[in-house]
């Protein structure tokens, strides 16, 4: 199973970011995905998740109204919208997979990406 995110960059407040997951080796149709961040010195933490179908959809509180997660199964890929992007939302994005619901810690999802690093400059 490989995951690689990519879209990562350096932004200013206010600004806004696509991130994308691209998963392979794995039936990607069947999982939840979801994207994860961390900080520097900070543990990691959930950010949004969504359902096989899209059907389900679950966001941080610190995200929600700004950033958006979808998926297209017939690509193998999930997206991370991110708008009104600031300072706080620094660090490494990660994406991840699990079969079946929606989950938010960390330790409930199966497989994971190397990350890619948004930096929110103010």
């Amino acid at each position: 199973v490989q995951l690689v995110e990519s879209g990562g960059g350096l932004v200013q407040a206010g600004g806004s970011l696509r991130l994308s997951c691209a998963a392979s080796g794995l039936t990607f149709g069947n999982g939840a995905m979801a994207w994860f961040r961390q900080a520097p010195g900070k543990e990691r933490e959930f950010v949004a998740a969504i359902s096989w179908n899209g059907g389900s959809t679950a966001y941080a509180d610190s995200v929600k109204g700004r950033f958006t997660i979808s998926r297209d199964n017939a690509k193998n890929t999930v997206y991370l919208q991110m708008n009104s992007l600031k300072p706080d939302d620094t660090g490494v994005y990660s994406c991840a997979t699990r079969y079946f619901t929606i989950r938010q810690a960390p330790g409930d999802y199966d497989y994971w990406g190397q990350g890619t690093q948004v930096t929110v400059s103010s």
